[in-house]
């Protein structure tokens, strides 16, 4: 049946607008004349213990990998670039000058745990893991601030990953913290086909496209079921004119196959489990009463009710989603897709091309590292943790021997990877600001930095159009290398001349050494070596008379520089 609720003032939705990708991928061999990876299901039973460390099962089936094929791995990074590298990745900012300091008076046995546990107490974590949800799940609507506080509040709250799939799903009528859950849904509503492979991509890893026409050309496992069943659970959804996700209390998918048989799509998941149809039957008198009620809802805004049908395909397929105890879509593509987050290339690549077809570099460690977040609940934040620990995350990404480098999914390195336009913000303040404010002592939001870091993420936003958002390949946009040569910000903001601001201090640094190792500190997070020494001396000493301009051309040097926009 259907509940009655007085639909609470939202906010108006934007539809999506996307554009169809086909993804077709050839297999034909790995590179560095790599075998292909064991296709085979890994059995619980040959996995390591689930009681072994995480960062120790990481590092474990990585080695393995390498020692099969011979390749000697890059050394682990010196302390400097894997400090700026965890921050970058688990407080979404460069460090400061003060966290410089104090990592590099810590033991060398206790830095890099140190460092993580440092970064992981700080709001900085909370705000950069909500933002990489955002990037992922919201990329159609960004800048969302309902959605933005409703990530927040998950992050913070330590909501598991599966709750939050919950809620995103259900998107209910709440004046509560949930409500920001809705855009979800609300963004995509109107494209029915964007809202079926939207959920099916970011949420199992596997776009089924290329399946509506006609079953996949290439990857045996996805048929026009499959995705006619994903899309059965989204039809019966729509959104009223007030802007409430509801969904109809009848209705159904009708395609036609490729042999031309007409066929009625069952609620089915895309591991062939299918959901009852539980709809109550309705007499032709209810069912047109019904349609009368549906159609006010969706054309009349002064419709003062709102019909919840008891039965909700969406709320069977998040059932269905986590019950899958075999293939596991759910969790494998949240590990996959925090893998590829931290490491610069997913252990399933491309990330949304989860099929057998297409199988993990080390399916060894998708699995271990599946069942174990399942086991802890889907807790995205041990995952991270686990991952940066390991000595794979923490390898140089310099190549030092002549040889060609082995490839990627190997793991043999660490990967370059551009700077997302937050990240980069927020860094560039970071560094511009020249904080007095010290993270070692933020307890709370309360404190000194956690007042300023709310108050640079607010101002990162500001900037976040200004920069190109990673795509593979990157290259930096002619509108982002344009806005750093001539935009007026640039130059009041971030290189402002005022005491409290990086120039202002280097202004009143006498000694150009030190202005030039406090420079290279506080926007790159290691000294300077011999040649960017003598020719930043050089620069500074060529006009006495041109002193803050040569300072000031000089910070802007580094801050636009390639070494600023990426994290090696």
């Amino acid at each position: 049946m259907c509940r009655l609720v007085e639909p609470p003032s939202l906010l108006p939705a934007i539809p999506a607008m996307r554009t169809c990708r086909f993804v077709v991928i050839l297999w034909i061999g790995i590179l560095c004349g790599l075998s292909s990876p064991d296709r085979s299901v890994t059995r619980a039973e040959e996995l390591l213990s689930a009681s072994s460390d995480l960062p120790e099962a990481v590092d474990h089936y990585v080695q393995e990998r390498l020692d099969r094929y011979g390749i000697e791995p890059a050394p682990i990074a010196d302390w400097q670039t894997v400090l700026r590298r965890t921050s970058l990745d688990l407080a979404g900012r460069i460090p400061t000058a003060a966290e410089y300091e104090w990592a590099e008076r810590l033991p060398e046995s206790d830095r890099r745990l140190a460092i993580v546990e440092h970064l992981m107490s700080l709001s900085d974590f909370d705000f950069h893991l909500r933002n990489s949800l955002d990037e992922l799940l919201l990329a159609n609507n960004p800048h969302n601030g309902e959605f933005r506080d409703y990530l927040l509040w998950a992050v913070r709250s330590r909501r598991p990953w599966d709750q939050i799939f919950r809620d995103l799903m259900a998107a209910s009528s709440t004046d509560g913290p949930e409500k920001g859950a809705v855009h979800f849904l609300r963004s995509r509503v109107r494209q029915l086909d964007d809202l079926t492979n939207d959920t099916a991509i970011l949420f199992f890893g596997v776009n089924v496209a290329c399946a509506k026409c006609h079953d996949h050309p290439l990857v045996d496992q996805w048929q026009q079921d499959h995705f006619y069943g994903m899309q059965a659970f989204f039809s019966r959804t729509f959104m009223t004119r007030r802007n409430v996700i509801t969904e109809r209390p009848f209705g159904s998918v009708k395609f036609k196959s490729t042999a031309g048989e007409e066929k009625t799509a069952s609620f089915t998941f895309l591991t062939g489990a299918a959901a009852e149809d539980k709809s109550p039957s309705f007499s032709d008198d209810e069912r047109k009463r019904l349609e009368e009620q549906l159609r006010k809802m969706e054309q009349n805004e002064n419709t003062g009710y709102v019909l919840f049908p008891d039965f909700s395909p969406r709320r069977e397929l998040v059932e269905l989603a986590l019950q899958d105890a075999e293939d596991r879509f759910f969790a494998k593509n949240i590990v996959n897709r925090t893998w590829q987050r931290l490491m610069g290339l997913g252990l399933v690549d491309p990330p949304d091309q989860m099929h057998a077809a297409n199988p993990p570099s080390h399916p060894e460690l998708m699995d271990w590292l599946t069942r174990d977040l399942v086991e802890h609940r889907y807790d995205l934040r041990r995952l991270v943790r686990g991952i940066v620990l390991s000595d794979a995350y923490a390898r140089s990404s310099r190549w030092a021997s002549s040889d060609t480098p082995p490839s990627p999914s190997t793991f043999a390195l660490a990967a370059t990877k551009p700077l997302t336009p937050r990240q980069l913000a927020t860094s560039l303040l970071v560094a511009a600001r020249a904080p007095q404010t010290d993270p070692l002592d933020a307890n709370s939001d309360a404190s000194p930095w956690g007042r300023l870091r709310n108050d640079l993420e607010n101002q990162a936003g500001g900037w976040v159009r200004e920069f190109e958002y990673p795509t593979d390949p990157f290259q930096v946009a002619v509108d982002e290398a344009l806005f750093f040569s001539n935009n007026e910000r640039v130059q009041n903001d971030l290189l402002r001349d005022a005491n409290d601001w990086l120039v202002g201090r280097l202004k009143a640094t006498e000694s150009d050494e030190e202005l030039i190792r406090t420079l290279w500190i506080h926007v790159l997070t290691r000294q300077p070596d011999d040649e960017e020494l003598a020719t930043a001396q050089a620069w500074l000493s060529r006009d006495s008379t041109e002193r803050f301009d040569s300072i000031r051309s000089l910070t802007w040097a580094l801050l636009a520089g390639p070494e600023a926009r990426f994290n090696r």
